[in-house]
């Protein structure tokens, strides 16, 4: 049998073989074996030597034929190898798409923020700015322009977190009052603005205290505002976060920062006002605190009392949630316990 005949025979042969194997492994084997150095393709082109010379180029081309036939056939069946493994494995971790999937749980605002939210709904629908401030303040900001100098004896209510004599964390919202009143240009309208955010003071923590929480605090500055004014607002809060069926009165009170000052009560939510253990037999509970800005602090800011005047308030959105939801420890609210928050999935 010549080279040439056996190498015809090999391509018939091993084309089969190449086309029934049916794993990976053994089709690189018998790549190794047909087109390796030991293979007989190499082997049959060692032996053209012994061809005569004008046979050479045929056979050699003959030869480079088969080889890259049988190179073709390994890699075609690579390929269909290759394709087999993947479409059984894909049918071996195939996922029902129709199945329903895992529900994912939403989150909401915290109830505060609901509260809060209300809140600036409500005074930008009645036309006031939502401003916020530094947390970390200045004292002539939170006190001294606020008709609270250094010896004056109400700061000891107030007691907060010193960063340096100067440098404090705010005790309450109402220093964005004084430096929105030093920029206010009155010519163009009045001033009528809220400002929310945290405030900070070393009380000890228990059920109804904590040295963090809430506050928004408002003003409203103009000719000829009246005490008038400043209920018909407060009625205004009280109907829209409690309800049209509690009412809202005012008692005398004292503020540094408001002359006359009341403190605001509404309607006792336990007892509907006919009295009982948690209104102390009063029938309204305390909620907020406000009056008339004093003379003093529209001066101080450049304001001229003898023309301008207004009102200003300020309430608490923890207190505010405490009472509306009957929740009788305000630490509570800090504690990030989701069973406790989801409680309150409706806005406001």
């Amino acid at each position: 049998m010549t080279l040439r005949d056996q190498l015809e025979k090999i391509r018939q042969e091993r084309k089969q073989d190449i086309k029934d194997v049916v794993d990976l492994k053994k089709l690189d084997s018998l790549r190794v074996e047909l087109l390796g150095k030991k293979g007989p393709i190499t082997q049959a082109l060692r032996g053209m030597r012994d061809l005569p010379a004008d046979e050479r180029p045929t056979f050699g081309q003959f030869a480079n034929t088969v080889r890259d036939e049988l190179q073709s056939a390994i890699e075609t069946r690579r390929d269909e190898l290759k394709k087999a493994m993947l479409n059984k494995q894909l049918a071996s971790e195939k996922i029902d798409v129709t199945l329903p999937g895992k529900p994912v749980a939403q989150g909401q605002p915290h109830v505060i923020q609901q509260i809060v939210d209300q809140i600036e709904d409500l005074f930008i629908g009645m036309g006031y700015q939502v401003l916020s401030g530094p947390e970390v303040e200045e004292d002539k900001y939170n006190f001294e322009m606020m008709n609270l100098p250094k010896d004056h004896p109400a700061r000891d209510m107030q007691d907060t977190f010193y960063i340096t004599k100067e440098i404090l964390m705010r005790t309450q919202t109402s220093p964005m009052q004084a430096r929105t009143l030093e920029k206010h240009d009155f010519s163009k309208g009045p001033l009528k603005m809220i400002s929310p955010g945290v405030v900070y003071r070393r009380d000890t923590d228990d059920p109804t205290h904590s040295h963090q929480f809430h506050q928004v605090e408002g003003i409203v500055i103009d000719k000829h505002i009246t005490m008038a004014d400043l209920k018909g607002t407060l009625e205004l809060i009280a109907h829209e976060l409690f309800g049209n069926r509690f009412n809202i009165r005012l008692r005398p009170s004292y503020f540094p920062f408001t002359e006359p000052s009341v403190e605001a009560d509404i309607t006792c939510f336990n007892c509907g006002g006919k009295g009982c253990a948690v209104c102390k037999y009063t029938g309204w509970i305390e909620v907020l605190g406000a009056g008339m800005v004093h003379p003093n602090v529209l001066e101080m800011a450049g304001v001229d009392s003898e023309v301008y005047g207004g009102f200003a308030f300020g309430l608490g959105p923890d207190r505010f949630a405490m009472l509306k939801y009957g929740v009788d420890d305000i630490r509570n609210f800090y504690l990030n316990d989701v069973r406790f928050l989801t409680q309150f999935s409706k806005k406001g």
